[in-house]
């Protein structure tokens, strides 16, 4: 089966923090992993949004180039997916010959359908700044919550999104003085005339119950034609006589970075990129945050309609927020853990491992630096390396080598049973239940030595002893198969140690350890190492005072 993950577009103006991470690309990584090793041909892509108004921003209030800051940031953020072992196909960037082809084909194209249609729309305009506004750079009150720092695109608060002429004491963000109203020639999409296939897809579709009910309310409160261009000097230009001034926006243009993507990707690698996208048995999931539900699950599949002859979003298993203090992480807040800053002091699959566990599929999960000091030093280093390391170095320590024994009945049942669970778990993108039923097999794993007692059949009974290693081998490279989409890079070291190449296939095969005690193992290391509690700086404050510093009270937002 061909499967397409498609993952949310960061804007190319901040370094990644943990919960974009959280959010998006782990579980598109893990989902990915997972369908690759059982076979399936997966590309997953995204990239660096940088015709967003907030590189922009970030640029003027830098004094440089936009282009410098998207470069900036898409060289650093690469580097944190790489580091992560994300697991892209492809991670490329708005600004791409290959991508601004593709983008204007699709507005002509939908121009030539009749899909849009020319207006003049109210837009604020700066009088000292001399320029029409976007509408990042416009700030006011929320007029559905009442939040006084709303931007002009989106309430940080209640999570609407807003044309910033809706806001109440709307005020420039570069001057701070209040915009006028004037008017705006600009290209429309009719998304308002796809309201009923959209319904008709949307509940034929299978989604999670955030993202179902969160896209039904939007689609039956009834949906809005909306600009695709605006009125800014940095985007892509509009295929279109008389709008050389202007841009395409880019909540039109970054979705359909799924398809540029994915068309680039096809040319490096001498692959048709029609069959990820004109085939309906390839599938698409699109990993994304909440906020950009709508733009996944009504924007993207209507502009897809109103193309023809592409394929529709499968399933948009999009998450909630994560949170700190009550908080959500938020670059344009000022409210973030750098990915990249965690990346240099701890593990890459400690970080996988912790947000795998704290992932808000459903609702709002909590960062909390004692929670993550708890998770590594109780689950991975006192449960998972614990089992891996005394069975390893027992069967080292005595044998040299993975000792000769029979499968035992209620080994194998635990393991075929861990495997068919964490594989429905996986299908259906229900990721934190798939590395407790995991971890659940190493404590089985723990108690099952700890029963046997190799340390004392070794002087009694050396054929039961290395039975019981000879079982707990077993589990121990069960274990590395079934972390593989989780933690790459410990199960990879798992395999290592009993002899083994890393793991090429979702399939338990109790043989695969002949191989392997047949030959001498290397001397096994520990996985994991205590994290010793301390204090960890965010942005100069300590986390165990950032809920003194900020308060605890609840903001999601974008």
């Amino acid at each position: 089966m061909k499967i397409l993950v498609g993952v949310a577009w960061p804007y190319a103006n901040s370094y990644l923090h943990l919960g974009h991470i959280a959010g998006a690309y782990l579980p598109a990584s893990i989902f990915a992993r997972y369908h690759r090793l059982k076979g399936d041909e997966v590309v997953m892509v995204s990239g660096s949004d940088e015709h967003g108004t907030p590189t922009k921003v970030t640029a003027e209030k830098e004094g440089k180039k936009p282009e410098e800051i998207a470069k900036f940031y898409h060289k650093e953020n690469s580097k944190v997916m790489e580091d992560l072992a994300i697991g892209f196909d492809l991670f490329t960037e708005t600004s791409t010959e290959n991508h601004r082809e593709v983008v204007q084909d699709f507005v002509s194209k939908l121009v030539e359908n009749g899909h849009t249609y020319e207006e003049y729309m109210d837009e604020p305009y700066c009088t000292n700044e001399k320029r029409f506004l976007p509408d990042r750079y416009v700030e006011g009150t929320c007029p559905y919550c009442g939040y006084k720092n709303a931007r002009g695109d989106q309430c940080d608060h209640c999570g609407k999104l807003l044309d910033p002429k809706d806001l109440i004491d709307m005020r420039c963000k570069i001057c701070g003085s209040k915009p006028e109203i004037r008017k705006s020639k600009h290209l429309f999409f009719k998304l308002s005339s796809f309201q009923d296939k959209l319904l008709k897809y949307s509940e034929n579709k299978k989604m999670k119950q955030n993202v179902y009910n969160f896209t039904m309310s939007w689609i039956k409160q009834g949906l809005k034609d909306r600009a695709i261009t605006r009125d800014i000097s940095w985007g892509i230009e509009v295929p279109l006589k008389g709008y050389e001034e202007k841009r395409v926006y880019v909540w039109f243009e970054a979705v359909i970075g799924y398809l540029s993507a994915t068309i680039e990707w096809a040319k490096k690698n001498n692959e048709p990129w029609e069959s990820f996208w004109k085939d309906e048995s390839t599938k698409h999931y699109y990993f994304v945050g909440k906020d950009n539900i709508p733009f996944h699950t009504i924007f993207w599949p209507a502009m897809l309609m109103a193309y023809g002859g592409l394929k529709l979003p499968d399933n948009v298993p999009a998450n909630e927020y994560l949170l700190l203090s009550g908080e959500k992480l938020s670059k344009s807040r000022g409210i973030s853990i750098n990915a990249k800053d965690f990346l240099a002091k701890y593990d890459p699959d400690v970080i996988r491992y912790y947000l795998s566990t704290n992932m808000p599929e459903e609702r709002d999960s909590e960062f909390s630096f004692d929670d993550f000091i708890g998770k590594n030093n109780n689950e991975l280093v006192a449960n998972l390396g614990n089992f891996v390391n005394r069975v390893l170095s027992f069967s080292y320590n005595n044998f040299k080598k993975i000792p000769d024994g029979t499968l035992e009945g209620r080994v194998e049942k635990g393991i075929e049973k861990a495997f068919k669970d964490v594989s429905e778990d996986l299908e259906n993108c229900n990721f934190k239940a798939g590395i407790r039923r995991t971890m659940s097999l190493s404590q089985f794993g723990n108690e099952y030595f700890y029963e046997k007692e190799p340390w004392r059949q070794i002087k009694g009974d050396l054929n039961a002893c290395k039975n019981s290693l000879y079982n707990s081998a077993q589990l121990v490279n069960a274990l590395a198969i079934l972390m593989d989409p989780y933690l790459p890079f410990t199960s990879e070291k798992i395999r290592k140690m009993i002899d083994l190449e890393k793991v090429k296939s979702w399939n338990f095969d109790k043989d695969e350890l002949i191989q392997a005690k047949q030959k001498q193992m290397r001397k096994p290391e520990l996985l994991f190492k205590k994290i010793e509690i301390g204090v960890f700086s965010l942005n100069g404050i300590e986390l165990k005072d950032w809920k003194n510093r900020r308060g605890g009270g609840s903001s999601p937002g974008r």
